[in-house]
């Protein structure tokens, strides 16, 4: 695979990855259909039990900018796989390593070897506002514990995830695994439900007066098992590592929320209004959930780079974006990105800072949907 020409690679990923069916319409943004590739496990491979030393992280800096992502070579087709190769992290404190193969299948040629072009500091400021502070906090249980609102959840670690199976959660690898080892507290992970808070007997009271919810609390559930992508392990936030920033987390019961599906990334110019959207728990405004949007001011393959206000705590949360499913013909919500830090950006010499998120690629999308379904059939649609 070395020796095959840089060139022909480029073309092989620009068929690979085309849009099958880019139809757009200007009144009703429509979710483009794309040819996903597979991701499936090779061997797996024990691992001694981690320290659980680092220290939480509630955010990831990088002064690795658009133009330092874009001018990064693509990685040969051995590197893709070493990098969504994943660490899996059980609750026993017990790990293990898998390799995966990467391919293409189509009707007329079977299965085909591919790739994906994933590529790829300065203090964070303490506070990541552009000029007048645009979150919203979310209050009342007729708002929190409905949709889109009810699928973010809070980690024991301090940051934010998203429902995206019925016992799965997204996140960002960095509220976990600090690049090197797993941060400390991750062996007992559990993730954070809002439930009203109920007072006078609770749901149990038999008084004829009807129970009120007095405020919000969080209800725990134990993580089952972690997948995070080599490519965070192997990497750092100043190389490689940004555009791997997210993990799955596997509850060790079902949740029995309504989730949010996850898909892949479109272009920022498809997105409605340029915009994304995300919630999370930002630590400046404890006990409350806190929604935001915003215009996407530039792109890489793998990143968004954006300036919605946001602060410590919001890391993993889901990034999402609502089109037309033309084959159901209806609206819907999908995650396209996982919002993963700061960076300081140099702009024609002048120092900028944007938040990022990592984009859901095809290959990122095939990855992750395997770890939730255990079937490549059920991940042939983005």
């Amino acid at each position: 695979m070395a020796g095959i020409p840089g060139l022909f690679i480029l073309l092989l990923l620009l068929c690979v990855f085309r849009e099958v069916s880019p139809y757009s319409s200007p009144w009703k943004p429509t979710w483009p259909a794309y040819r996903l590739p597979v991701v499936l496990p090779q061997s797996t491979l024990n691992l001694a039990k981690p320290d659980f030393d680092a220290k939480a992280k509630l955010e990831v800096s990088s002064s690795c900018g658009p133009q330092c992502h874009k001018g990064t070579p693509l990685p040969t087709y051995e590197e893709a796989k070493q990098y969504l190769s994943y660490e899996t992290l059980y609750a026993n404190g017990s790990r293990t390593e898998t390799q995966v193969g990467i391919y293409i299948l189509s009707n007329a040629e079977g299965r085909a070897r591919s790739r994906d072009s994933e590529a790829a500091g300065k203090s964070r400021r303490k506070r990541q506002i552009y000029g007048y502070d645009g979150r919203f906090s979310i209050f009342g249980k007729d708002f929190l514990l409905n949709y889109p609102f009810s699928t973010s959840v809070k980690l024991s670690t301090g940051c934010t995830g998203t429902l995206v199976a019925e016992k799965h959660v997204l996140t960002a690898a960095h509220c976990i695994h600090d690049g090197k080892t797993y941060v400390k507290g991750t062996q007992k992970l559990r993730v954070g439900f809002l439930k009203p808070k109920y007072k006078d007997g609770g749901r149990g009271d038999n008084s004829s007066s009807p129970t009120m919810p007095d405020k919000m609390k969080f209800q725990w559930i134990r993580v089952k098992r972690t997948h995070v992508p080599k490519g965070w392990i192997k990497g750092n936030a100043n190389d490689i590592g940004m555009d791997y920033d997210y993990a799955l987390l596997e509850l060790k019961k079902p949740h029995k929320r309504k989730f949010m599906k996850i898909g892949v990334s479109p272009p920022a110019k498809q997105l409605p209004g340029g915009r994304i959207h995300f919630s999370g728990y930002d630590n400046d405004r404890p006990g409350n959930l806190v929604y935001r949007f915003c215009d996407v001011k530039d792109e890489t393959y793998d990143l968004l780079y954006q300036r919605c206000d946001a602060q410590p705590g919001a890391s993993g949360s889901g990034v999402y974006v609502r089109m037309w499913k033309r084959p159901q013909q209806k609206w819907e919500r999908k995650i396209i990105g996982i919002f993963s830090g700061h960076q300081w950006v140099d702009m024609n010499g002048s120092p900028q800072d944007f938040n990022v998120a990592v984009r859901i690629t095809p290959l990122k999308y095939a990855q992750i949907c395997y770890w939730i379904k255990g079937n490549y059939l059920d991940c042939r649609e983005g």
